[in-house]
């Protein structure tokens, strides 16, 4: 990868963010909601932390996360607001572009919640860097559009959305090691920009580290 090809990516994402005002009280995801309720807190990786929702649920439920992302806007932004609200010991946020870095730990949970990007980007590389990086016992929750909304920034209709079994696949683990818990794709109302709605297709992947 080209350093100008970096440079876009960033400028491109820096962009997405800092062309909307941050947001106050970012949602979670409703798939890492439904994953990791009632699951004890430990140390979790947060790839792609985007507006901050999934870190910042994450940590006033108890958990220290590892927040990222390749815009230094939404970095500077959930770090922020994880101090404005008490949570500053809870969360490290930190920019890296995953096709060049990855963050440093080893960790109870990796989420990876909607990591598409139009750069090059091998996201089986990413996401096989992540299932190593979990502790036994850990797990690796992967949410990918299965659709896209009226309101996503990619509306490119020839766009194909890999089953999750052909993620889990992709990333080649030793089954000794790791176990599929979860590939299925449900559906869900999502709510965008202005308060629009619409019925979303999630891909949605969980696998545990047994060993």
């Amino acid at each position: 990868m080209s350093t100008s090809d970096a440079a876009e990516a960033v400028t491109f994402w820096d962009g997405v963010y800092a062309a909307r005002p941050a947001a106050a009280d970012p949602r979670p995801n409703d798939r890492l909601v439904e994953t990791a309720a009632d699951v004890p807190p430990g140390d979790v990786l947060d790839l792609g932390c985007g507006d901050g929702g999934d870190t910042l649920w994450l940590a006033r439920r108890g958990w220290r996360v590892t927040a990222v992302d390749i815009s230094a806007v939404a970095v500077a932004r959930v770090a922020e607001r994880a101090g404005s609200l008490g949570l500053g010991d809870r969360v490290t946020a930190e920019r890296h572009d995953l096709r060049e870095s990855f963050p440093e730990g080893r960790f109870d949970l990796v989420t990876a919640h909607y990591l598409h990007t139009p750069f090059d980007l091998d996201r089986a590389a990413v996401l096989r860097t992540a299932a190593r990086a979990l502790l036994p016992g850990g797990r690796l929750l992967v949410v990918d559009h299965g659709s896209a909304a009226p309101w996503s920034w990619d509306q490119d209709p020839d766009v194909r959305y890999p089953a999750p079994g052909e993620v889990a696949a992709d990333m080649g683990l030793d089954p000794a090691a790791w176990r599929v818990e979860r590939a299925d794709a449900p559906r869900r109302t999502a709510t965008g920009p202005g308060g629009r709605t619409a019925e979303v297709v999630d891909h949605v992947l969980l696998v545990r580290r047994t060993a």
